[in-house]
């Protein structure tokens, strides 16, 4: 067998030109659940298969793809016409669509938005590509009629099943008449007519009773050209064959199962036709054809792919066939007659495509998937190697300028790849298992290195990683631990020591990288957790089954860290980028670890799962770019990051779930890996579209005045500035009688009253790290504290601290939950211990400072209190005011009533209503 994906280099793909910053550029996999369709032509060999949300017609000859892009969800299914022009892809999920191709010229001809409205799980065209038929993925089940070539009303008929009929898996015209469909689910099979102007259909019934024999489940259900009789073929060898018992009062032709014929013992799984040969795969592997009284004429058993998913044949059969030059095999007839098929292809559960000359019944392998999810993903440092390892054991290392397979490694299960990472130096590839097994190879071979197989962990390796120097190797797993390997590469009794494991987090590790001592040039090991824990290792101390701890930090008060890089080095400070579940982006000195600066992150439907800076591209511009993914997206972000939303963009990447992301070593290529999709897809940056998108956002200012309510000329802006001004006289004391001095800066010890004032109400923690990232904005540069801030600063320091999509309504709700205890179904917490809460809990406040929050939120103490006189006068029997004002089980919605003063019960009304 030949394996067409390793023998010819390919060139890049026409999406290579396009406008956008990231162009997909291949894809590596297949949806093996998906039929994959023989295009093949006399001028072009081609097959087309579907990747998670993109079709793929791929010439095998050539090795290279043709891209079907168009959807935001994982395509269900494709269908194509009977002379392979026409292709149609739909999928299902929010916002469906279906999209109609023309093969030879890869444009999209028609598209059909929310066809259904959670999607489509069977589609069909008619034999003269005509009609579409589509059948809902939601039940009660509707089965769709479309004219799809009408420029008017493609819509022809509709027709909503019971509810009692099980989901329809799969559909087909009768090929001599477009006006009679069957469709099957597992258990029933369903037959339609609209010869009457009418959609209606048939369920004919058949159970194991009526022929004393096993029915089991239905696959497929196909008509023959010219036949009167239908077929299913089902998991217990049998085809049942079904016939015509006359029609009801509507015209409606009715069937009935006429026999079942038990053709194999094993299960049948795939169901087509070809001519008038009915066809079938089954779960050994094996094709086999049949004629319409179900007598064998041939069999295909030297494939050896797996279990048959789909069969499909080429239409370029010539009429005549010079039989004494061909090797055409022989049919089992008396007469044994040559057996002339066109050449076909099968999909196997394996996730492989099997091409299959009739003329001499060779097997030749065109592409070799994952069957399962593909979680492991890194490129080579040096050149352009991709190594991609998934659940089913499988190492593949790819050179992604040539789409060749390089070399693979098949680990005996229960051996699962989750994370893999090339050293330094591309000699050394490092692959985390499941179950706790870290294997060091050579990254040419993929052989194991002597003695580099450990096992000191029992839970499963989330990440892997080298120090620069290649000296020291880390491990994080599951169980929230960190593993430390030190190489001495020239003692061949021992060439990797281990310095031991600490588990210093109490929630999963979100993060671990090595980096460069500045003034020692030695590693550094740092690792971020879901406990907000930021920890550095102790490399110099550690010794050999002692790893030691430097230091550890809580960096964060409820926002939650997923994922951390190293900042460019473009300022003359070091810092870590780190990333947290409130969409925000965060630098901290990598030395003090204090926060230097918050910004608003990219606000693209989930946060930052991971992101790696791109090495700059020859005669590049002098930003860096920072490549990330979401839960489903990639994006790019320009560096420096300023909060400016017009410097990032991001596509859907996978529609499922992006797992893993790896950046080329030239940095023009992002990978991206789907995890249970089986997918890997490779995108294109093009960085000169990204910088164009910048200028269109507007220079300077502009994009932040956009993300304010109402923008430059709106109602916050003119607040923002009138408090701005205000700030500057509050300064200067409100009762002074001296003259005013105008400026256009106020002092940073104002920052959080303009703030507060402005809605947003910052702990004392975000105040600090407020006031710190301007005071020391210049210090570094100048050796001088920066003590006052100019409105353009404050609105850029608001826009990027302030919660990016404000406090969801139902928070309190959930916060009375967690607290209280339920009476009445609400939830309510004791006035005495809700007080105590508030002062032992969370942030620092004493006794007086509370009674003076209350009281003027209660509304019996002045407005500002202290704040604004600086000085408190506590008001008399404030606990007997305490005590009438508020009830002695407070509940959430009493709470916003009473004490904050809006009504929730209505707001929450009113946000369901919307």
């Amino acid at each position: 067998m030949d394996t067409k994906n390793s023998e010819k280099p390919t060139s890049e793909s026409p999406t290579a030109s396009a406008s956008n910053a990231l162009n997909m550029m291949w894809s590596f996999g297949l949806n093996r659940n998906l039929p994959v369709v023989n295009m093949a032509s006399d001028d072009r060999k081609i097959v087309l298969y579907v990747t998670a949300h993109t079709g793929v017609l791929y010439d095998y000859e050539t090795n290279k793809q043709q891209l079907l892009q168009g959807h935001c969800n994982s395509i269900s299914c494709i269908c194509v016409s009977n002379d392979k022009r026409w292709v149609a892809i739909a999928d299902q999920g929010k916002n469906p669509t279906i999209v109609i191709w023309d093969a030879q010229n890869t444009v999209p001809v028609q598209t059909f938005f929310d066809p259904h409205k959670d999607g489509v799980s069977a589609m069909t065209l008619s034999n003269d590509s005509k009609y579409l038929a589509t059948l809902s993925a939601s039940q009660p089940q509707e089965l769709c009629i479309w004219d799809w070539t009408s420029p008017d009303n493609n819509l022809l008929h509709t027709l909503q099943l019971d509810d009692d009929i099980p989901l329809q898996a799969h559909i087909s015209f009768r090929p001599d008449n477009n006006h009679l469909l069957v469709s099957n689910s597992e258990r029933q099979v369903v037959f339609y007519s609209w010869e009457c102007d009418e959609l209606l259909y048939d369920v004919p019934s058949l159970t194991d009773k009526d022929f004393n024999r096993t029915v089991g489940n239905y696959c497929q259900s196909v008509f023959v050209r010219n036949v009167i009789r239908a077929f299913t073929a089902t998991s217990a060898g049998n085809i049942v064959v079904w016939d015509n018992k006359g029609k009801d009062k509507r015209g409606l032709p009715l069937k009935k199962a006429l026999k079942i014929v038990r053709v194999q013992e094993k299960a049948i799984t795939y169901l087509t036709t070809i001519g008038n040969y009915i066809v079938t795969g089954d779960c050994l592997g094996d094709v086999k054809f049949y004629d319409t009284e179900m007598r064998l004429t041939n069999w295909f058993s030297n494939i050896n792919a797996g279990p048959i998913n789909s069969i499909s044949f080429a239409s370029n059969l010539s009429k005549t066939v010079d039989l004494e030059r061909n090797d055409y095999p022989r049919d089992a007839t008396i007469h044994g007659d040559a057996f002339v098929i066109p050449n076909f292809t099968v999909s196997t559960s394996l996730a492989q495509i099997a091409h299959i000359v009739s003329d001499g019944s060779r097997v030749e392998i065109l592409l070799k998937g994952h069957d399962t999810a593909i979680n492991a993903l890194a490129t080579h440092p040096l050149e352009p190697r991709l190594a991609i390892g998934s659940n089913s054991g499988i190492l593949e290392l790819w050179n992604y300028n040539t789409k060749q397979i390089l070399r693979s490694r098949v680990f005996d299960k229960p051996a699962l790849i989750q994370c893999i990472t090339f050293d330094p130096k591309g000699a050394f590839i490092a692959c985390g298992f499941t179950n706790g097994i870290v294997r060091i190879m050579n990254a040419i071979t993929l052989e194991d290195l002597p003695q580099a197989i450990f096992k000191y962990s029992k839970d499963s390796i989330s990440y892997v990683c080298f120090s620069h120097d290649c000296k020291y190797l880390a491990t994080a797993d599951d169980d929230f631990a960190v593993s430390v390997y030190q190489s001495q590469l020239r003692n061949d009794d021992e060439p990797w020591v281990y310095l031991g494991r600490q588990r210093a987090h109490y929630k999963s590790i979100k993060g671990l990288m090595f980096g460069i001592a500045l003034d020692t040039n030695f590693p550094r090991l740092i690792s971020i957790g879901k406990d907000r824990v930021l920890v550095e290792y102790d490399l110099i101390k550690s010794t050999k089954d002692d790893l030691q701890i430097l230091s550890s930090d809580r960096i964060e008060q409820s926002a939650v860290p997923t994922c951390i890089t190293w900042y460019p080095p473009i300022t003359k400070e070091n810092f870590l980028l780190l990333a947290n579940d409130q969409f925000k982006l965060k630098l901290y000195n990598s030395t003090t670890k204090m926060c230097r600066k918050t910004l608003l992150g990219p606000t693209y439907g989930s946060p930052l799962q991971k992101m790696e800076v791109l090495l700059q591209q020859h005669g590049a511009s002098d930003h860096h770019y920072l490549a990330f993914i979401t839960n489903d997206k990639v994006g790019l972000q320009i560096v420096p990051i300023d909060g400016n939303p017009h410097r990032t963009m991001t596509l859907m990447a996978h529609p499922g779930h992006v797992v893993n992301m790896a950046c080329s070593c030239d940095g023009q290529y992002i990978f991206t890996s789907g995890g249970s999709d089986s997918t890997v897809f490779m995108w294109k940056t093009n960085i000169e579209a990204l910088e164009a998108a910048v200028h269109l956002g507007g220079e300077d200012m502009v994009p932040f005045y956009n993300l304010m309510d109402g923008g430059r000329d709106g109602e916050l802006f003119a607040e923002l500035e009138n408090y701005f001004y205000y700030a500057q006289i509050r300064t200067q004391g409100i009762d002074t009688m001296e003259s005013r001095k105008v400026s256009t800066k106020v002092v940073l010890r104002q920052i959080p009253y303009i703030m507060r004032a402005l809605g947003f109400y910052p702990t004392e923690q975000e105040i600090d790290d407020m006031i710190n990232e301007v005071k020391f904005s210049q210090y570094i540069e100048t050796g001088k504290f920066v003590e006052d801030i100019d409105l353009e600063t404050l609105i850029k320091l608001y826009i990027n601290h302030r919660p990016a999509f404000g406090i969801p309504p139902d928070r309190l709700n959930q916060v009375f939950q967690i607290l209280g205890d339920e009476k009445d179904g609400q939830y309510a917490i004791n006035r005495g211990e809700l007080l105590k809460l508030l002062q032992s809990k969370g942030e620092h406040i004493t006794e007086s400072e509370l009674a003076e929050c209350l009281g003027t939120l209660l509304g019996y103490s002045d407005i500002g209190g202290s704040l604004e006189t600086a000085s408190y006068y506590p008001t008399e029997n404030g606990e007997t005011l305490l005590e009438e004002q508020l009830s002695e089980e407070i509940s959430a919605n009493a709470f916003a009533d009473q004490v904050l003063g809006f009504p929730l019960a209505e707001e929450q009304d009113e946000n369901a209503t919307k």
